[in-house]
């Protein structure tokens, strides 16, 4: 009987290096290709792609600017543009928002989508997922794609050129597949899928909290290195399989304040992984985690330059904005997935409680 439907991408190339075999991978899917994606990520893929091709003899129709918003106009729109112009081939580049619209696109016309990530922001790139919003940039849903891209190609070196806070994105979203996914299950009962979702989830933690400063340190020098690989492994691979196997339905509290945060103006401009960073450590006080563990966690999201405060995240927030944050992330499915109810009071104290020991710790973000 069917339970559970699992969408893998076809195939995943990764390592230094990596974006060589890509017109290869796109010749045999088809001869007339498309690249898509935001301004700068296009301007920094761009030669190496239409190089690549045309090795492979393989058509370049050129490039297509993204808006910058994965909203159902914009899908819409580019599966215009990719009909009419024929394309066989949706390259796409960029973060989560491009390579999710690409992919909803893709499947509307029914071409098949490789995704070349220029930065390291979330897990995008490898699942059949697509993380919707309204055209102001506020979330509206998770919609589930009828299948994933047809090929992934996950070059160390080009992302050891992007800037550091779209990696230190990566590693809060990747962080939140332990956090998150330790919080909503029951650990002693897990088995089949969930515990394999549980497996990749506690070592995309793991392989985070070994490499990711020495990961942010290559990054900061535009060379990759041995812990650089490891953590784009755990947040592609490993958290990208945590979506796969558990369908999308892993997230918790760290997810739901994210979306709280696009509800308010000042804040929705923040990179997801960022914002669901500091969700994270609202999430581990909501569960009454103990200080000794909470201040682990923070120097760790310090080492990972994600925001610990605030502050760090926009400066004036008050009491009214954080109400709507509240409110906003308190009506979400993934706010739902928690164990119990959760109230206002509680997210407001488990902010608090973050607040008040990174400022006493001085764990602040750097």
């Amino acid at each position: 009987m069917f339970t559970h439907r699992l969408v893998f991408p076809s195939s995943v190339l990764r390592g230094r290096g990596a974006i060589k075999h890509l017109g290869a991978m796109c010749g045999r899917l088809g001869q007339r290709t498309l690249l898509v994606g935001g301004k700068r990520a296009i301007a920094s893929v761009e030669t190496k792609v239409a190089d690549q091709l045309e090795q492979q003899m393989v058509s370049y129709l050129g490039s297509e600017i993204f808006n910058g918003e994965c909203c159902q106009q914009e899908i819409n729109r580019l599966a215009d543009v990719f009909r009419t112009q024929g394309v066989e081939v949706i390259i796409a580049t960029g973060g989560g928002k491009a390579l999710d619209t690409a992919k909803a696109a893709g499947v509307a016309c029914n071409i098949p989508v490789v995704t070349l990530p220029s930065i390291a922001g979330t897990c995008s790139a490898v699942t059949s997922l697509a993380f919707r919003y309204h055209e102001d940039g506020e979330f509206r849903d998770m919609v589930p794609l009828p299948c994933g891209p047809a090929a992934a190609v996950i070059d160390a070196d080009l992302l050891a050129a992007s800037p550091l806070p779209w990696l230190s994105a990566g590693i809060g979203d990747t962080l939140a597949k332990w956090y998150e996914y330790r919080a909503i299950s029951d650990l002693t009962r897990l088995t089949g899928l969930a515990g394999v979702a549980r497996t990749n989830s506690e070592l995309c933690y793991t392989l985070i909290e070994h490499f990711a400063a020495d990961a942010c340190f290559a990054v900061q020098d535009g060379k990759a290195n041995n812990a650089l690989e490891q953590v784009l492994d755990a947040i592609f691979l490993y958290a990208g399989l945590t979506s796969i196997m558990s369908n999308g339905a892993h997230t918790g509290a760290s997810h739901a304040l994210y979306e709280g945060f696009t509800a308010c103006a000042k804040t929705r401009h923040v990179a997801h992984g960022l914002l669901v960073g500091y969700g994270n450590l609202c999430l581990l006080a909501l569960e009454g985690r103990s200080d000794e563990e909470l201040q682990t966690a923070l120097a760790l999201a310090r080492a990972s330059a994600i925001p610990t405060q605030l502050s760090h995240i926009a400066q004036g927030l008050t009491e009214q904005d954080l109400a709507v944050i509240i409110d906003r992330s308190l009506s979400t499915p993934d706010m739902a997935n928690m164990p119990g109810d959760v109230c206002f009071a509680d997210v407001r104290g488990a902010i608090e409680r973050v607040e008040g020991l990174a400022a006493q710790t001085g764990l602040g973000f750097k």
